[in-house]
């Protein structure tokens, strides 16, 4: 079997971006069957959406590393209210104590679109007397669980992530079903 040179996965909530066994989660395995394909970047166990896997190593590098400012656009239900002094500071690059993050592209989700996103499994848990909503940010950076970790820091902890985008690509067009995968060309990322 021939190896697509890039692939997209919509990765479940849950499923951990390793191919060896794990106890506790699933792993791309079980998703994906094809041999020597390697995660370009990460997504945590407990986000969603868009992965690239590939077996050639120098496109990984290029993916994964800052330098090359793929942007990764993700939506984050969060927990409050809108605020846009919070959404400005996440904008301008939020302290996160070990880093500053480099500023962001921050703008709401309306429902509508949120609509549009599969439900997770197992669902968030729902208080009637706290509100939520959507927020997309768009990074280049991406080190580890920084969306999360930017929204606690403005005061709105983060409830449900999913990338939705990785440089040209989204999970809209490609209309790829949660836990599918197809073969996407690599000039398609800018």
């Amino acid at each position: 079997m021939s190896v697509p040179e890039l692939i997209v996965l919509n990765k479940p909530y849950g499923v951990i971006c390793q191919f060896s066994a794990h106890e506790k989660h699933p792993t791309l395995k079980q998703y994906v069957s094809l041999p020597n394909v390697y995660p370009a970047g990460r997504l945590d166990t407990d986000s969603e959406g868009l992965l690239l896997l590939t077996a050639n190593g120098r496109l990984q590098a290029k993916i994964a590393h800052p330098k090359y400012k793929l942007i990764k656009t993700y939506w984050a239900q969060v927990e409050g209210k809108t605020d846009n002094e919070r959404i400005q500071q996440l904008a301008d690059g939020v302290n996160l104590g070990d880093f500053i993050t480099q500023p962001a592209q921050v703008q709401l989700v309306n429902a509508a679109d949120s609509a549009r996103l599969w439900p997770r499994v197992p669902p968030i848990r729902e208080r009637k007397t706290v509100t939520d909503f959507w927020l997309q940010i768009r990074i280049s950076e991406g080190k580890n669980r920084q969306v999360r970790r930017m929204c606690a820091k403005v005061g709105w902890p983060c409830l449900r992530l999913v990338r939705v985008g990785i440089g040209q690509l989204d999970v809209f067009s490609l209309k790829l079903p949660l836990g599918k995968w197809q073969a996407v060309n690599p000039k398609d990322l800018s």
